[in-house]
């Protein structure tokens, strides 16, 4: 482990600028790439330190704000942990924001993000890894059949409506991903039912997808978040090993 360096960068996207976290290691030397898509609650103290991981084991790692045409993170107001009577009214005040960030306008900011990347003097070379957090990992996997040149590993984890029957659902990326992939999926998310996994897992082994995918067993949504009740130390844990596993294959 090494230490790093983090800072907040801009990102011109074709609505604006979108504030995001820059980590690195601290010896400046260019890393391989990693693109870190947060969950609902957004740029905080735990993704900065997730990314702050990520770089402590020889990464450079962008997480975006992914709200930011409602202005710079956090976009409300956060406790600083996260308990269940607090959700509601959180949600209710990030459902627009989430509403708003359609699948296009995802895609077309994931562009924005890989090709700042590339450009970026602390990226090495190549293609880069994806990685996201409840909604995250669903932009996580449209991202990687998207972009299919510029991404050589995408995860997911406690990742929800991932294989819907909606005409636009992220599974139906499939047959355009050539990354290595991996989810881990909780088993109490009443956002990923089981069918859902399952179409999850059949679209990824159709198309010939070098994949994982694995059921958290007792693992609840949100799982690796530690500022929320829904953290899982075991699950997390076991995230960390399975994340930093595809990585080293990847590069």
């Amino acid at each position: 482990m090494t230490a790093v360096q983090g800072t907040t960068v801009g990102i011109t996207t074709g609505d604006g600028t979108a504030d995001a976290y820059l980590t690195r290691p601290a010896d400046g030397g260019p890393r391989p790439g990693v693109l870190l898509y947060m969950d609902a609650f957004g740029v905080r103290p735990r993704l900065r330190e997730m990314a702050d991981r990520l770089a402590a084991a020889g990464h450079t790692v962008l997480v975006p704000n992914l709200f930011y045409r409602r202005g710079r993170a956090p976009v409300v107001e956060l406790p600083a942990f996260i308990d269940p009577g607090a959700r509601p009214e959180l949600f209710a005040r990030l459902g627009s924001a989430m509403r708003e960030l359609t699948p296009e306008r995802a895609m077309r900011d994931a562009d924005a993000y890989l090709r700042w990347l590339a450009a970026c003097p602390a990226v090495a070379d190549g293609p880069v890894a994806v990685t996201g957090y409840c909604m995250g990992a669903a932009l996580a996997l449209r991202t990687a059949g998207t972009h299919p040149e510029r991404v050589a590993a995408a995860a997911g984890f406690h990742g929800g409506r991932l294989a819907t029957d909606a005409p636009d659902s992220p599974h139906l990326v499939a047959g355009r991903i050539t990354a290595e992939v991996y989810f881990g999926h909780a088993d109490q998310d009443h956002s990923l039912p089981g069918e859902q996994i399952e179409r999850l897992e059949r679209a990824l082994t159709d198309a010939g997808v070098r994949h994982r995918c694995e059921v958290y067993t007792g693992a609840a949504h949100g799982y690796t978040q530690s500022d929320t009740a829904a953290y899982d130390k075991t699950a997390d844990e076991r995230h960390w090993a399975a994340l930093l596993g595809l990585l080293e294959r990847a590069f």
